[in-house]
């Protein structure tokens, strides 16, 4: 089991990864928070900022 559990990291990144390209391609635009804001970005590679956000709070394993 651990070394599926090893992929998991790696599978969740292919995921987004896909998920956003399949964004893009149907609405023309993704909104993701990326360093404490919230990004609008567009397929022509445009990124407008909607807001400021809070800052992630880190998780200890």
């Amino acid at each position: 089991m651990q070394p599926m559990e090893a992929l998991a990291p790696t599978l969740a990144h292919i995921a987004v990864h896909r998920a956003r390209r399949r964004a893009l391609a149907t609405s023309g635009k993704v909104i993701e928070a990326r360093n404490a804001q919230l990004i609008e970005s567009y397929t022509d590679g445009k990124a407008r900022v909607i807001r400021t956000i809070a800052k992630p709070v880190a998780v200890a394993s």
